[in-house]
């Protein structure tokens, strides 16, 4: 496996009077073969939702959404009762299974941004669900998706991992995965390096578990996604 780059600038764009979103992957009318996901990784959108607006009442099925809030706030409702306030730091996971209709609506009194991130489950059919927790980003990495649950962290119903870091200008964090699986990169802001690579924010990079290497944080620190896929 080598590695694959997704540069930010040429991810697809979608734009509306509410709505800025970048799609790392072929998502709703924009579509590509050679960019239908990373393993079992199907979706990375960066979106910026205007106040007042958002996402109306629609359904899912057979998908693991986890929502990573950036900036501001984000109204959560669904089907199985939940009515929730997504606030900037804090994780939602959601398992759609067998069916679930939700919406997502900023009605806070400034533009919010989010990561939404789409993840195949390992079955079908598995029955919905809700989680959403708080995350204060530790030194190093903190784990925001461990099957175990370690550290607090979220479990879906595939055995992902997913870490976030905030690295100051010059530190370095191993980019260390199980052999069995692959690694996706994906910065929120800021810059650094990894591979050899120079990357920026909204950049995505996929990787194999070996050889092993290391992301330095740029002169501007950075805020960044770590993925371990099977």
């Amino acid at each position: 496996m080598t590695l694959v780059f997704r540069p930010a600038g040429e991810r697809f764009h979608s734009q509306l009077d509410w709505l800025d979103s970048w799609h790392s992957f072929s998502f709703s009318h924009h579509h590509d073969p050679a960019w239908m996901g990373f393993g079992p990784l199907r979706v990375i959108n960066d979106d910026t939702v205007a106040a007042g607006r958002g996402f109306g009442m629609h359904p899912h099925r057979d998908m693991e959404i986890v929502t990573v809030m950036v900036e501001g706030q984000l109204n959560h409702r669904d089907s199985m009762g939940h009515s929730e306030v997504l606030r900037a730091g804090e994780v939602q996971a959601m398992s759609a299974g067998s069916g679930v209709v939700h919406s997502e609506m900023n009605q806070g009194e400034q533009a919010c941004r989010l990561l939404q991130i789409w993840i195949e489950p390992s079955r079908e059919g598995h029955a919905p669900a809700y989680r959403q927790e708080p995350f204060q980003v530790r030194p190093g990495w903190t784990p925001l998706l461990d099957p175990d649950e370690r550290q607090g962290a979220l479990a879906i119903n595939r055995p992902v991992r997913l870490w976030r870091a905030r690295p100051a200008a010059g530190e370095q964090l191993e980019l260390a995965i199980a052999p069995d699986a692959s690694g996706w990169l994906q910065l929120i802001d800021g810059q650094g390096t990894a591979f050899g690579r120079p990357l920026q924010r909204g950049d995505g990079l996929g990787f194999p578990a070996t050889p092993a290497d290391r992301f330095e944080a740029g002169a501007d620190g950075a805020d960044l996604l770590l993925f371990e896929l099977r």
